[in-house]
C-alpha cells in the first residue's frame, strides 16, 4: 500500500503537462496547484515534455530558460513567475515536481518494489551512518552550497546546480532513505499482533 501510494506520487506528476498538451488545461490544474504545496517547481529546474528540449538551464550562455520563456529571472517577480509558468505549445509543459523531487519519489517508488521482492530475505536496514554518507550529504552539498550563493545570502560565488546532479543527488537521497525506512516499517508490521 505505502509502494502503490509512493508510485501515484511519483507519476501522477507526469500527467499535468500530458494534460495541458491535449488540452485539458483544467484537469492539469488539479495536479499542478497541490503538487506546488510541497516543492518549489520553478519552470527552470522542472523537466518538460512534448516541447523542444526536455531541460531549460537558468542563465547558462545563452540565457536558455529566459530566452524561451520570457521570464526575466533578475527581476524580484521573476522566481515567482518561474514558478507559476507551466510552459507553452514551443517549450512543452513542465512536469508538476521538479528534477530533485522527481527523482527522489521515483527511487523511493522503485526501491519499494525491490524491498518488497526481497523482503521474504530478511533484509535489513542500512546503518543511519550510510544513509548520511550516500543520501544525506551529497544532496545537502549540492542544495546547500546553490541556496547560500543566491539572493537573499550571496555567502559565496553563485551556483546554479546542473540537472544531471539534481537527478543524481534525489536518487541517491531516495535510494538511502528506502533502504532505511521500509525494513524498519516491515519489521514492524511482522511484529504488530494483527499481521500474524
Amino acid at each position: 500500500m505505502i509502494i502503490s501510494g509512493m508510485m501515484l506520487y511519483s507519476l501522477l506528476p507526469f500527467l499535468a503537462p500530458l494534460l495541458m498538451k491535449v488540452g485539458y488545461i483544467n484537469a492539469a490544474q488539479w495536479i499542478y496547484q497541490p503538487y506546488k504545496l510541497v516543492c518549489h517547481t520553478y519552470a527552470f529546474r522542472s523537466v518538460f515534455l512534448f516541447g523542444d528540449q526536455p531541460i531549460y538551464a537558468r542563465g547558462n550562455s545563452d540565457g536558455e530558460f529566459e530566452q524561451a520563456s520570457g521570464i526575466n529571472l533578475g527581476r524580484v517577480d521573476g522566481l515567482f513567475a518561474a514558478r507559476d509558468f507551466q510552459g507553452n505549445e514551443q517549450m512543452g509543459y513542465k512536469v508538476a515536481l521538479c528534477q530533485r523531487d522527481v527523482a527522489i519519489y521515483l527511487a523511493l517508488a522503485i526501491n519499494g518494489v525491490f524491498y518488497a521482492l526481497l523482503r521474504w530475505r530478511g533484509v535489513h536496514s542500512i546503518p543511519f551512518w550510510l544513509f548520511l554518507l550516500i543520501g544525506v550529504v551529497p544532496i545537502g552539498l549540492d542544495g546547500f552550497s546553490q541556496l547560500f550563493s543566491q539572493p537573499p545570502f550571496n555567502l559565496i560565488p553563485f551556483r546554479e546546480s546542473t540537472w544531471w546532479l539534481r537527478i543524481l543527488t534525489g536518487s541517491l537521497f531516495g535510494t538511502s532513505v528506502a533502504w532505511l525506512i521500509y525494513p524498519l516499517i516491515g519489521g514492524a508490521m511482522d511484529e504488530w499482533p494483527a499481521a500474524k
